[in-house]
């Protein structure tokens, strides 16, 4: 059992101890020539690469929630705290400390990946046996995919859209830091080169990380640790963004024919009066979940549903409630409904009464512990793969066919009943896709992206008792802050010579 080790836990404090994000760690918090010499101490790093991923910056707090809460899926309610209020606003400034915060721990992540991949060489030279050596390759391959996956964050929120390798070519990247002792110039990439690194970390990651078909693997599904499948699912997460129709369809059929996933069923019971995809929600466990970060009750990071409820054991006060225009998006069969959302009266002093986040809630589990609104983040799920393959046939060979076999396949898991089929076209094919998006992955932190890639604006319109500054806003398709602003200390810590967003290459 993979348990942190003290080494790995002087690695937290570097947010804390250094100028910039990109800068190594301190000399003095980790002895680097006896950090890493034998298999058991690779493991622990990788451990606290695992680790790096609770930050409340990821999955289980910005990274996820401001995404949406940016764009058109939520309205900030009067009364509310102005928690990420200038993120819901659009006053985005490079010093907004949620954005550096994101900035930050996903260069701890890419930090930590980088030590490790370092040291490792060392440790194969000890190795005697293919069982070593068969964990030393996992090991490794877990490293690349978690900087690959950082990398794809980074390019995601803090980079123009992916138009074609040309323009790509001419466009900023991410400053790229691919080894822990380096003077590497503190630079930005192209937006192609970019890419370039994030494949070629999720091609080694598969090939170190490569499931014996000939020797059936155990159970993968529900996975808190990466493997062969979850470097499969970014891949096509990745290509679908590179506008690579092909790839995307490549790789999310290698996950959904793979026969190691299924989708949570809505509609058929787990235990008694509770579905499997309730049961997903909120006990954070499903045959559908690819990659999940894991929780202990000793050891958790942000909750995912503190600003829809800021529930205190008396009442609800939350902060966002859903948008009006994406509640009526579910029809009366879609059941994710009555699993996403479900009305209460608020505790304000107005008694607004609205369909709230129930989605996160929080795990059960943790709930008896008295910890509040702590799911477990779910980056990778089947669902998605789904809604990737079915775009790439559309805006590829204009495959409508397909991609609605696959809508339909979706749509039969989540709804009380699907008997018929979707009909797609060149007119409707994209609405229907960019609808399912919504309605699956509702505040999963995919809307920004999908409105920047699709250069599509929005325009909020006030809704009961939603906050007035912000409510009425209207937004043009390719804005400058659909992509975040690169932190300001990060633009002026010694030796930088990285470009601000609004700088030409």
């Amino acid at each position: 059992m993979r348990k942190i080790t003290t080494i790995l836990l002087s690695l937290v404090t570097l947010v804390a101890t250094t100028t910039s994000c990109l800068d190594k760690y301190p000399e003095n918090a980790i002895p680097a020539d006896k950090a890493i010499n034998t298999l058991e101490e690779l493991d622990q790093a990788a451990i606290g690469v695992y680790d790096a991923f609770k930050s409340a910056a990821l999955y289980s707090g910005y990274l996820t929630l401001l995404p949406d809460i940016q764009a058109d899926l939520a309205y900030a309610v009067n009364g509310y705290t102005n928690t990420y209020g200038n993120i819901w606003r659009w006053d985005i400034l490079a010093t907004n400390s949620e954005i550096t915060a994101v900035y930050a721990a996903l260069y701890d992540v890419i930090a930590r990946a980088n030590f490790l991949l370092e040291y490792a060489p060392r440790v194969a030279q000890t190795l005697t046996t293919d069982e070593q050596m068969a964990q030393y390759n996992q090991i490794c391959g877990e490293a690349y995919f978690a900087r690959a996956l950082a990398y794809s964050e980074l390019i995601k929120m803090f980079c123009k859209p992916y138009e074609s390798r040309e323009e790509a070519e001419q466009e900023l990247g991410v400053v790229l830091v691919t080894k822990y002792n380096t003077d590497e110039p503190m630079v930005r990439a192209s937006l192609a080169a970019s890419y370039d690194r994030v494949i070629e970390d999720l091609e080694s990651a598969a090939t170190l990380m490569d499931i014996d078909e000939t020797s059936p693997a155990d159970n993968i599904y529900n996975a808190i640790y990466f493997n062969e499948y979850t470097a499969y699912a970014l891949r096509a997460r990745v290509a679908l963004y590179m506008k690579d129709w092909d790839a995307a369809i490549e790789y999310s059929s290698k996950v959904i024919d793979s026969g190691y996933y299924l989708l949570s069923s809505a509609n058929t019971e787990y235990t008694s009066g509770m579905s499997y995809f309730s049961y997903m929600w909120q006990y954070d466990n499903a045959t559908e979940i690819i990659w999940k970060v894991a929780f202990t009750i000793n050891s958790y990071g942000g909750a995912l549903g503190q600003v829809f409820f800021n529930y205190d054991y008396s009442s609800m006060k939350p902060d966002y409630v859903p948008a009006e225009w994406v509640l009526n998006l579910y029809d009366q069969y879609d059941l994710r409904y009555g699993n996403y959302f479900y009305s209460y009266t608020t505790g304000y002093s107005h008694g607004l009464t609205w369909p709230l986040l129930v989605k996160y809630f929080g795990n059960m589990n943790f709930f008896e512990q008295q910890v509040l609104h702590t799911s477990m983040p779910k980056p990778l799920r089947l669902a998605e793969q789904y809604l990737i393959r079915a775009e790439a046939y559309v805006q590829g060979d204009g495959n409508y066919s397909l991609a609605a076999n696959d809508i339909a396949t979706l749509r039969a898991a989540r709804y009380q009943s699907y008997g018929g089929g979707v009909e797609l076209s060149q007119n409707n094919a994209m609405t229907i896709i960019e609808e399912e998006r919504i309605k699956e992955l509702y505040m999963e932190g995919f809307r920004l992206m999908d409105l920047k890639r699709w250069h599509k604006g929005f325009e909020r319109k006030p809704q009961t008792q939603s906050l007035e500054n912000g409510s009425s806003l209207h937004i043009e398709a390719d804005h400058k802050l659909f992509v975040w602003p690169i932190p300001q200390h990060e633009l002026e810590s010694p030796g930088s010579m990285i470009l601000p967003n609004d700088s030409n290459k």
